[in-house]
């Protein structure tokens, strides 16, 4: 069934202002106030997106984050009308759609996910546990859970050390650990963690509520320990640190 006449209008509106070169504007429509509207959408777009995204922004010249964002207004169907929803959209973007542009580094998808974690954790719903002097005394016999606004996360680049100065082409052998969470204080943190430490989180993150004991033995299991006592003494002191933090609490 054929749409309504105004609402054929409003779509090849639309898809002028998102895409001009490939989709002509409605007929009768004064060319330079479809140029304001273009130009109103497209630069509030841009802009919101730069503030989201600050070091892939300053990362790329001028010219290839235009055609970036271009290509992101013009080809992504976003499944929200609010802006706090929009980086999660160009992150999808670059996950699903963006292909085929060997001029874009190849840790741009990687950075902006490191990017989008600090906005996402600072509006996400949910709190930081509080302290408990049980984690101090005795951490090994705690029931310990992965607080609710606490992300451990792996990549391929080492996201957090990428800026003007350092711009690598080629991931090193070794995955980048990270925790991403919000302090007591309801600041976003980044701590770059060690591959046992991400394991300790990865199974909390999994399994809940376990016993720190319990959690160290595996690890200690997983790496082919068979003094176990080392990762005891390691794991009381990280968990002691990671509670501190707010990255972990006792249940």
């Amino acid at each position: 069934m054929a749409k309504p006449n105004f609402q054929q209008i409003q779509y090849a509106f639309a898809a002028h202002i998102r895409d001009p070169g490939h989709n002509p504007a409605p007929p009768g429509l004064k060319p330079e106030r479809v140029a304001m509207y273009r130009e109103l959408f497209f630069n509030n777009m841009m802009n919101f997106i730069g503030s989201g995204f600050p070091v892939l922004k300053e990362l790329l010249d001028e010219a290839h984050w235009l055609e970036l964002m271009q290509d992101f207004f013009a080809h992504h169907r976003s499944t929200t009308p609010y802006f706090s929803g929009f980086p999660e959209e160009f992150l999808a973007f670059l996950s699903n759609e963006r292909v085929g542009h060997p001029e874009d580094p190849p840790f741009l998808l990687e950075l902006a996910h490191y990017e989008w974690v600090e906005l996402a954790l600072s509006i996400a719903e949910g709190e930081a546990p509080l302290a408990s002097p049980q984690l101090e005394e005795n951490p090994l016999q705690c029931s310990i859970s992965l607080s609710e606004v606490a992300w451990p996360l792996a990549y391929r680049f080492p996201v957090q050390r990428i800026g003007k100065d350092y711009q690598p082409w080629e991931a090193p052998a070794e995955t980048t650990c990270v925790v991403a969470y919000r302090n007591r204080e309801d600041e976003v943190r980044f701590m770059e963690v060690n591959p046992p430490t991400f394991r300790l989180l990865q199974i909390l993150q999994t399994e809940g509520a376990t016993l720190a004991q319990e959690c160290l033995l595996q690890i200690a299991q997983e790496l082919g320990v068979t003094d176990p006592e080392p990762i005891l003494k390691y794991g009381s002191d990280i968990l002691l640190d990671l509670g501190q933090r707010g990255v972990v609490g006792v249940v």
